[in-house]
């Protein structure tokens, strides 16, 4: 149909004429309300970003002479940013002399990826960037992720009062 009669019919419908294949031979075109299509559109890409989940990377810090406690206590960190879904990034850093000894550091990587083994899977193995040494854990697929727990209220029982006692 030439384009002057599809331009002439998109009118009497108060429609707009909207080009679909510029590129096809020959170009196609389709009669519609373009601005309702365009709110459909951003309307969908609305409802699109509102399901998707956006994936932050928490991190812990380590230094290769910690003491167990703080280990340990660096290590439910790391647990805790897992099970909430979160990717961490597990980084040890190298100061002055202790250059000379990396084998201390990788040693305790290694114990972090051991211990946590249950419930991460390593996504970049450990790897020196500069003084540091670096590893990404992630959550593994089967954990669910724990939702903050909703306070219930304890249930309270009516308090009993005396019956006023009746003198005769």
């Amino acid at each position: 149909m030439p384009p002057f009669e599809a331009l002439k019919m998109a009118r009497e419908k108060n429609l707009d004429l909207v080009e679909i294949s510029p590129t096809a031979q020959p170009p196609v075109c389709r009669i519609m309300d373009y601005g309702k299509f365009l709110y459909q559109q951003e309307k969908k890409e609305r409802e699109a970003k509102k399901h998707q989940k956006t994936i932050t990377v928490k991190e812990v810090k380590f230094r290769i002479n910690v003491d167990d406690h703080d280990y340990e206590t660096k290590k439910n960190h790391v647990l805790r940013f897992l099970d909430e879904g979160d990717k961490t990034k597990v980084t040890l850093r190298y100061r002055g002399r202790e250059m000379a000894h990396q084998e201390f550091g990788v040693r305790l990587i290694e114990r972090v990826k051991q211990d946590l083994e249950p419930h991460a899977v390593v996504e970049q193995y450990p790897k020196m960037e500069g003084r540091q040494l670096i590893m990404v854990l992630a959550p593994k697929k089967g954990k669910k992720e724990i939702k903050k727990p909703v306070k219930k209220e304890a249930k309270k029982e009516p308090k009993k009062e005396p019956k006023p006692e009746v003198s005769p």
